[in-house]
């Protein structure tokens, strides 16, 4: 789909959300709201999109980029909002999408649907999106004729009782041919109670202009409009049950799918098994035949076939997990590579260090890659057994094959084949516990 534009309108403090942080930044599955939308309309093809802001919120032009940005400087409406975009659109002449930041979970089929119904006619001026909640509340009514042709957006407190009983309520989204959109949008008043430029009003002024207007269906679902925390809450949950859906489609086993958390970039192999409570936080991608315990947590990771992760596995940004690899329970891995069938099953934190193919880690290991100050490096060669309860004190190697005896503190490379272990000699002292025991006994009495 060609000559398509998109405006995308973020200018909205979200006072409602009570943060310091603008609205469209707030993140669903680890993704600001504005990206989920701008990835979808991305999915069009378009020719340009411009995100309009306010003066002030440059986290939301960085986060746009390479998008084009319009400031409106000052909040009069979102009529106001759209006329901010009329520079940046000069020219253009295809079909201009309008969007709001706050709305994330509109889907690509819905916005190609308008523009179809758009150019189905050259008269139609505007399409408007609609939709049929559950609940209508004080949505704006979508008025219609015996034709079905869309002839007013009617606000609910101007509403007859006649419109409010109408069903189809207005989403705010719009197509418009962009060789009307200047004139429509200039043709705009602010003759209101609140002195702002209604977008809505668009659809009056094209009809006076001898042009149709027209609409198309979407789910209420996609057009949650997201204004406050709880509002929030229901656009991740909704987002999620949409990831899982995917996840388990395109086959993957979910044991109990609601109890799993993923993040908007989650990949996932076949026949990949996820037990309950597991969290994906961005960028995890997981290879076929992967089994993740449950409760783990996994983010910034990358983990190969057959592996099996967890449970109450931590694995940060930097873990690169080759096939079979086995990591347990208890054992968090950060910034470090663990090569093929590896195994480092319990109680054990490994941070900055390459695991060798097949070595073995064991209970309660601990990589010491920072002094304070710097992070040094780990290296583990192939084959290699680590005893329980060791610190390998970086920078420091262990050679393929070698083996390290429990409890150890080791600071020096220890040479492949070799044995590598730090003890302070055991004593023993015969009678010594009775001894003891006697004496805490009279000092009790």
């Amino acid at each position: 789909m060609t000559s398509i534009a998109a405006v995308v309108l973020a200018a909205g403090a979200g006072t409602r959300m009570k943060s310091a942080k603008p609205k469209v930044m707030h993140e669903i599955g680890g993704r600001p709201m504005i990206s989920h939308l701008l990835g979808t309309v991305g999915a069009l093809d378009p020719s340009k999109v411009v995100v309009v802001t306010s003066p002030a919120m440059e986290s939301v032009q960085e986060e746009v980029a390479p998008a084009e940005i319009a400031i409106q400087k000052e909040a009069l409406g979102t009529g106001h909002a759209v006329a901010a975009a009329l520079e940046a659109l000069k020219g253009f002449g295809g079909d201009v999408l309008i969007l709001y930041g706050d709305t994330p979970l509109i889907e690509a089929g819905t916005l190609e649907k308008m523009i179809k119904k758009r150019r189905a006619s050259d008269k139609c001026a505007v399409v408007v999106l609609g939709f049929e909640p559950d609940d209508p509340l004080e949505y704006g009514r979508l008025v219609t004729d015996k034709d079905g042709n869309l002839t007013a957006i009617v606000e609910f407190a101007d509403a007859s009782a006649e419109e409010r009983a109408v069903r189809l309520c207005n989403s705010g989204v719009m197509a418009i041919n962009g060789e009307h959109l200047a004139d429509l949008i200039k043709a705009v008043d602010n003759k209101n109670a609140k002195g702002e430029y209604y977008l809505t009003d668009i659809v009056e002024i094209a009809i006076t202009k001898g042009l149709t207007c027209a609409y198309v269906k979407g789910e209420e679902e996609e057009l949650l409009g997201v204004n406050n925390r709880v509002q929030l809450a229901e656009a991740e949950a909704i987002a999620q049950r949409r990831w899982r859906l995917a996840a388990m489609t395109a086959g993957a086993t979910l044991i109990d799918p609601e109890t799993v958390w993923f993040s908007h970039d989650t990949k996932l192999g076949r026949d990949v098994v996820i037990e309950p409570g597991v969290f994906f936080g961005p960028k995890v991608t997981v290879g076929d035949n992967v089994r993740i315990k449950a409760y783990s947590h996994l983010e910034g990771t990358t983990i190969g076939e057959k592996a099996q992760i967890g449970p109450f596995a931590r694995l940060r940004p930097g873990a690169e997990v080759a096939d079979r690899v086995k990591i347990g329970n208890f054992v968090e891995i950060k910034k470090s590579t663990l090569e093929t069938g590896a195994k480092v099953s319990h109680l054990s934190y490994i941070g900055d260090a390459r695991v060798g193919a097949e070595a073995n880690i064991g209970a309660g290991t601990i990589t010491c890659n920072y002094d304070g100050y710097d992070k040094f490096k780990t290296d583990i060669g192939a084959g290699a057994f680590i005893g329980s309860n060791t610190a390998l004190v970086a920078p420091v190697k262990i050679g393929d094959g070698a083996i390290v005896g429990a409890g150890s503190t080791i600071s020096k490379n220890v040479e492949a084949d070799a044995l590598g272990i730090e003890r302070a000699e055991e004593k023993q002292k015969a009678g010594w516990a009775k001894r003891f025991r006697d004496l805490k006994k009279k000092v009790k009495k």
